[in-house]
């Protein structure tokens, strides 16, 4: 694969193909036991920065379909990983929140993984840390949307 995009930067396609690479082995890190989904891993953090969320708010920051987000979210419930009550501004809806159970295991996942990174980055030389904290940055902003064109 070339990886260059013919002016010495790199191309979308290993950029894209490394980060998941690194995901995947930190997902793998966590989740041998678990028997969660992503979709499921993703909903509970979420559920744990935003909540009490409501599933309609939860199914727009996770950008699926509601129905398919209950789906998501049952498992979660019945672990008892989530909690859920009427939504006292709305009694039609529901606000799910995290329980302890559920903080305490993204905790557990998010300690895993940054000891999976620390003894990674332990390789590393003291040149590559310096480049990798100067991609951070441009990393971030690959997760943003880029500014709209100004006027012709």
């Amino acid at each position: 694969m070339n990886d260059t995009d013919g002016r010495g930067g790199a191309t979308p396609a290993a950029v894209a193909l490394i980060v998941a690479r690194l995901y995947r082995q930190l997902a793998q890190a966590s989740a041998d036991d678990l028997n969660l989904t992503y979709a499921q891993l993703s909903a509970l953090a979420r559920i744990g920065q935003f909540g009490p969320i409501r599933l309609g708010e939860l199914a727009a920051r996770e950008q699926v379909a509601a129905p398919s987000l209950t789906r998501t979210v049952r498992p979660l419930s019945e672990a008892g990983l989530i909690g859920k009550e009427a939504d006292p501004s709305d009694g039609r809806s529901w606000l799910v929140s995290i329980t302890p159970e559920g903080s305490a295991l993204l905790d557990r996942i998010r300690r895993e993984r940054a000891e999976l990174l620390t003894r990674r980055m332990a390789w590393l030389t003291q040149d590559q840390r310096r480049t990798l904290d100067a991609a951070l940055p441009v990393l971030e902003q690959l997760l943003t949307e880029p500014p709209e064109p100004e006027g012709p």
